[in-house]
């Protein structure tokens, strides 16, 4: 049988209070960096469990945004969030050093996230703001995006990430979150949707369409309210499909 392999992360440190379940199941982790949600103790604290658990610890900056946790566009100027975005990554630079944790990479949060994925304006900006990690650091992008590209032409190291517990639309943009069908909870499901994406390099959008889509990370966001479950299910699945978590 052929074999693969996948990098599993999640977003965490956002006020749930369920890391210590879902560490031990994943690779890799972002941890919220006080824009949508988290403080630098949180961010301390989480840093720290990570580490305990041998998993890459990534910052998740977001919208300076936490009313509506960072998942809405906001109307900002590029100079304050600019700021916003250096401030958050200061403050977890500072949590980072004092658990002697090195930074493996970053990705941004939420409504951030998607706009730099589609807005070149946006993610030249974005960019620009992170420059000084572009040697030392990974950023965790979307296949086929603005931010892709750009990154690539930048140099920046990256790392294709997909997610596992979320519809895509023909274009790989993710299905609203307001829109049925947006969410994936139940792990079957999920196994579904991420097999072919390792396995043949294409999602079966919600419109039935096979999309060509590259991934080397798959995402299960920590506030799905069946993440555990979903982590669990993986982790005994995978394998007996030839896919081994990295």
């Amino acid at each position: 049988m052929e074999e693969w392999s996948i990098d599993v992360n999640c977003d965490v440190g956002e006020g749930f209070g369920n890391e210590a379940e879902l560490l031990p199941l994943i690779n890799s982790c972002n941890i919220a960096c006080g824009g949508h949600a988290g403080n630098f103790t949180s961010m301390r604290e989480t840093i720290r469990m990570a580490k305990n658990h041998n998993v890459k610890i990534g910052a998740h900056p977001s919208y300076p945004d936490k009313i509506n946790f960072g998942r809405q566009v906001m109307s900002i100027s590029n100079q304050d969030l600019k700021i916003s975005i250096q401030e958050q990554m200061a403050n977890f630079d500072r949590a980072l050093e004092l658990e002697n944790v090195q930074l493996h990479h970053i990705k941004a949060h939420g409504a951030l996230y998607n706009q730099t994925a589609k807005d070149e304006a946006l993610a030249k900006l974005y960019l620009e703001t992170i420059e000084s990690y572009r040697e030392s650091t990974y950023l965790y992008v979307p296949f086929g995006s603005a931010i892709a590209q750009l990154a690539i032409e930048k140099d920046f190291k990256i790392i294709y990430e997909a997610f596992a517990d979320r519809n895509y639309n023909p274009d790989l943009s993710l299905v609203s979150r307001k829109l049925d069908g947006a969410l994936l909870e139940k792990p079957d499901q999920v196994l579904e949707h991420i097999l072919p994406m390792i396995t043949e390099g294409f999602v079966k959008t919600i419109a039935g369409k096979s999309v060509p889509i590259q991934v080397d990370t798959l995402c299960v966001h920590g506030d799905t309210p069946s993440a555990l479950q979903i982590l669990m299910y993986l982790s005994q699945q995978l394998p007996q499909h030839g896919i081994q978590l990295k």
